[in-house]
């Protein structure tokens, strides 16, 4: 299952916040796709899924695929 997350028009931090507060509520393997406009989401989520040991499937054009691995 993919859940969309969008956090288009919102700054850092709260696309990362929403994103750590959405993860949970999947299941492991399950996938969470962000959108942010942010440009600093470009750094923060994927140092937000390396700090948290989840995988960045991809990360492309204001889009984030993440799975919850844990």
């Amino acid at each position: 299952m993919n859940v969309d997350l969008d956090c288009t028009g919102l700054l850092c931090p709260l696309p990362v916040i929403k994103l750590a507060k959405t993860l949970p509520t999947v299941a492991i393997g399950d996938t969470v796709t962000v959108l942010a406009d942010d440009p600093a989401a470009a750094t923060d989520i994927p140092a937000w899924c390396r700090m948290r040991s989840q995988e960045l499937v991809t990360a492309a054009e204001n889009q984030y695929v993440v799975r919850r691995t844990s």
